[in-house]
């Protein structure tokens, strides 16, 4: 019988859903269960053939088992390997590689020296910084923000180079990243499956967590769901997410991308329209099931992105 791991954190309406509809559907050849773990040596294997993760980017205990999980052969829901995932800036430079649509975005070094670190440590960086050259690259209104973690933590609209410098001093150690703002009419989130099922909703991140999930009267049209479509596939795949979310922006008829990745997105039943929270739960519990299906073969240490 194959079995399948859900490890997950505050949320448990969605991961509860997906456990009993792949048992329900499981037929007595696949179940799931929540997976238990605490302190493991080097030679522990995992009882699962599939372990699907929405919690490890909180945790890095979690996140160094799955890893050794996954060269033993268990198959990982998202590839706990791609720790790049939050990388905003690397997001956007391998977005212009690939010609998808991104706000004008430039890495700062971070305000104060990173643990550890001392003047010394950075001969190499040019000083002083030439500001106004980013400023003019940029513009204003902009976005500053974390490079790395929950881009929303310590995230700042800024209007002029006054805010600018007001906001940048409280950033500490944190490596930022200056963004083009898009003033955008329209906003969406992108719920991609298996890297082939995508499904578009109405979306505002300015709002409250429970009422993110928003209806409009914005039609889409059928060009720019389309788009949609194809970037949300193209970025999962180039990835190796097999359960993403991605928010884009319009203003106009220009589509951009605000953001590439999120393993974790909220899924709570309370937050979702229920068509939405029914397609999820469907399309993610089938996904799973059929990783189990898949031929085990040795782990590839190495990734090309």
């Amino acid at each position: 019988m194959k079995k399948i791991g859900l490890l997950y954190g505050m949320e448990k309406s969605f991961p509860e859903a997906v456990l009993n509809y792949i048992n329900d559907i499981g037929s007595g050849k696949v179940v799931a269960e929540f997976v238990k773990i605490g302190p493991c040596c080097y030679d522990s294997i995992a009882e699962y053939d599939v372990i699907f993760d929405l919690v490890s980017n909180e945790v890095p205990f979690y996140r160094s088992l799955l890893k050794h999980f996954a060269i033993n052969n268990v198959k990982i829901v998202n590839n706990p390997f791609f720790s790049s995932e939050d990388d905003e800036f690397l997001h956007n430079s391998l977005a212009k590689l690939n010609s998808f649509p991104v706000p004008k975005t430039v890495i700062l070094p971070s305000k104060e020296h990173p643990y550890g670190t001392c003047s010394e440590t950075f001969q190499n960086l040019i000083y002083p910084i030439d500001w106004n050259k980013i400023f003019d690259y940029i513009g204003f209104p902009a976005i500053i923000k974390p490079n790395f973690n929950t881009p929303m933590q310590s995230s700042f609209k800024i209007y002029n180079i006054n805010e600018f410098f007001a906001a940048f001093d409280n950033t500490g150690n944190n490596s930022m990243v200056l963004q083009e703002c898009i003033d955008y009419d329209n906003y969406f989130r992108c719920f991609t499956i298996g890297k082939k099922h995508t499904k578009i909703t109405d979306y505002n991140p300015t709002k409250p967590h429970h009422l993110r999930y928003t209806s409009n009267s914005f039609e889409l049209s059928e060009e720019l769901k389309n788009k949609m479509f194809e970037y949300s596939i193209n970025v999962s795949t180039l990835f190796d997410f097999d359960f993403n979310t991605m928010e884009f922006a319009i203003k106009g008829n220009q589509l951009y991308i605000i953001d590439f990745l999120n393993q974790a997105p909220s899924c709570q039943k309370a937050f979702l329209k229920k068509e939405v929270f029914d397609w999820l739960v469907e399309k993610t519990s089938k996904m799973l099931i059929e990783k189990t299906k898949q031929r085990k073969q040795k782990f590839n240490y190495f990734f090309s992105v």
